[in-house]
């Protein structure tokens, strides 16, 4: 009598872990304020692309956390231009703190397991 195979068995990930990497790609947005140039969209993208492929819920926050690294730095070099009429330094304080804010809360709510969606964000990856 042949004995019958049994599929091998497949653990898989907690889900700890995946929220984990999906937190990473919102906190890794912080490192452009400890001097990385460009930081706040190297972080999140190499976080994306390394784990993307792996995991929908990393896709999914991966991209929407470039999305709105993207938008908040046009958003600040729109403000930026504003300086010059003096209400642009209010516009990029008020857009600096605002964008701690939202990746603080977002970070948060991917730890969570939760799809987090930013306000204000133009979805440039999709």
């Amino acid at each position: 009598m042949a004995e019958e195979q049994k599929p091998p068995l497949i653990e898989a990930e907690p889900v700890r872990h995946n929220s984990t990497w999906g937190m990473l790609c919102h906190l890794t947005s912080l490192a452009a304020y400890i001097g990385i140039p460009f930081g706040h969209i190297l972080g999140p993208l190499i976080v994306w692309l390394i784990k993307k492929d792996e995991d929908p819920f990393v896709d999914d926050q991966g991209k929407e956390s470039l999305n709105f690294q993207i938008s908040m730095t046009l958003y600040i070099l729109i403000a930026a231009l504003f300086i010059v009429v003096l209400i642009g330094i209010l516009l990029v304080i008020a857009l600096v703190i605002l964008h701690i804010v939202l990746v603080v809360i977002a970070s948060i709510r991917a730890y969570k397991g939760e799809l987090y969606r930013y306000p204000l964000t133009i979805r440039f990856i999709k």
